[in-house]
């Protein structure tokens, strides 16, 4: 499972499995070793010969003979040993099968060693096989608090103080304090959401942002064309088929009228076209999204968290403008927390938590088999399962040390949020801390961040956990492609 420093200093952070170990090795020790294999595998050939031509009998002369052969072996063939290491680098099947048995630290070193390395290592193929392989190593930056109340204007007039910052970091490492106190956040409004490492930020309803904080590049969306007093907004980044990274804005109505309707009308934001584009879902029952809830984007479908317990889903690729409603199971009536998530094996996960416990349950085909096709008209065949209960009880006490750290708080915890593609661990809150608890072995550890210098109210704040891009982007790869 993956360990908080794993996420805090991933550089220093072995994988969770090698797939088998691999050490770095210089040129002239890498040709010893190969030299040294071939030796013996012509020693093992001459071996078996000699062993059947004289029914299996030790003889003196044999080894005699492995000597002779060794030497002249190690003299004939070593330039051609030296040129075959040669080759074999040269071969991208073969570098992609070294390289994807590296840790990231030592993969992106190599982006400068010739551009078909940085072909190679910047390619989709190669990242989308590196990424599986190493399912779960994401750094942690720290925590974007968002308050609800601000992002939707109410009646109330709910207005931020001018002491709170509009866009609060929690950071958790040294990247996220250079990024909290650079002012490049102090500018983009209120926090939406976040996908791949790109920001959803602006001040609705008409002013929207999409950025990348790490290399400070922004990008303003035009004004939307329709106003919705409640809505959601979702950012979807995605990878297209030239190599070249795009995302969407999916931003929905979320009418709670008392009129009992079956549509949610949506706007949707292309990077490709760099327009909104109206459109109309239908529902066979009445339904109403909740505001202010990102949905959760699984292989291209879309999961809103709707009103009465249920789960909106919609995949854009089906060709039909519909929506499913699916309902959410219960366990804990009196929870005060919900969360949507997608689990490590690409499945809908979601999580409720109470003073007393938590409940995760996942979203699967009943037969449990392999899903190749993930679509909404595929939850048809599935249900949900139960996969974890815990008690809050019985976890602080596997835990007296982190107990005793944060004081009476521990009696105040409740479900944060779910990690990217990950089914073994979640954040927790307790008090104004913040822990990531290890579902299977209940173990818990605190997460340390550098507060935003004022009180949450956590009864209407949400505090995300923001992760750096997975993948580095370089703009020679575009290039390279097209050169070749």
């Amino acid at each position: 499972m993956c360990s908080l420093a794993e996420m805090l200093n991933p550089s220093s952070a072995e994988p969770l499995v090698w797939p088998s170990p691999l050490n770095l090795i210089s040129n002239g020790v890498l040709v010893n070793l190969l030299h040294h294999q071939k030796i013996e595998f012509h020693i093992s050939v001459e071996e078996e010969s000699d062993c059947h031509d004289n029914n299996c009998l030790p003889q003196l002369p044999v080894t005699k003979k492995k000597k002779t052969t060794t030497e002249s072996i190690k003299m004939e063939n070593e330039s051609m040993i030296c040129s075959s290491v040669h080759a074999a680098l040269m071969s991208d099947d073969i570098l992609c099968e070294i390289l994807l048995r590296l840790p990231s630290k030592c993969v992106f070193k190599f982006l400068i060693v010739s551009k078909q390395w940085l072909h190679l290592i910047c390619s989709s193929s190669f990242r989308q096989s590196y990424l599986i392989r190493w399912r779960g190593h994401l750094h942690l930056l720290g925590f974007f608090v968002c308050n609800s109340l601000y992002l939707v204007k109410h009646r109330d007039g709910f207005r931020r103080p001018p002491w709170e910052p509009a866009l609060p970091l929690l950071s958790t490492c040294k990247e996220g304090h250079d990024l909290k106190f650079s002012g490049f956040l102090n500018r983009l409004g209120y926090f939406i959401h976040s996908s791949n490492g790109l920001l959803l930020c602006g001040f609705p309803p008409k002013t929207y942002f999409v950025c990348n904080p790490i290399t400070k590049q922004l990008f303003q969306l035009p004004q939307p064309r329709a106003w919705y007093r409640y809505f959601c907004m979702t950012l979807v980044c995605e990878e297209c088929h030239d190599g070249v990274f795009c995302y969407k804005v999916i931003r929905a109505n979320c009418d709670c009228s008392p009129d009992e309707i079956n549509t949610v009308a949506i706007e949707t934001f292309s990077s490709k076209t760099g327009m909104w584009e109206p459109s109309t879902l239908t529902c066979s029952s009445t339904l109403s999204l909740c505001e202010s809830r990102p949905a959760v984007v699984i292989r291209g479908v879309f999961h809103w968290k709707a009103i009465r317990g249920n789960v909106a889903i919609y995949d854009p690729d089906h060709g039909k403008e519909r929506v499913s409603l699916i309902e959410l199971p219960v366990l804990l009536y009196d929870h005060d927390m919900s969360s949507l998530g997608e689990s490590s094996d690409g499945l809908l996960q979601y999580g409720q938590s109470n003073k007393l416990g938590m409940v995760i349950w996942v979203f699967e085909e009943e037969n449990s088999g392999s899903e190749t096709d993930y679509s909404s008209d595929r939850h048809l065949s599935r249900k949900w399962k139960m996969r974890y209960k815990l008690s809050f009880t019985s976890v602080w006490k596997k835990n007296p040390t982190v107990m005793t750290t944060i004081g009476k708080q521990w009696k105040k915890s409740q479900l944060l949020s779910f990690l990217p593609q990950n089914s073994k661990s979640v954040f927790i809150r307790s008090g104004q801390n913040i822990l990531l608890c290890h579902l299977e072995s209940e173990r818990l550890e605190v997460v340390p961040y550098r507060g935003c210098g004022f009180s949450l109210r956590w009864d209407f704040t949400k505090a995300t956990p923001y992760f750096k891009p997975t993948w580095p982007q370089s703009p020679f790869c575009h290039k390279i492609k097209t050169s070749r």
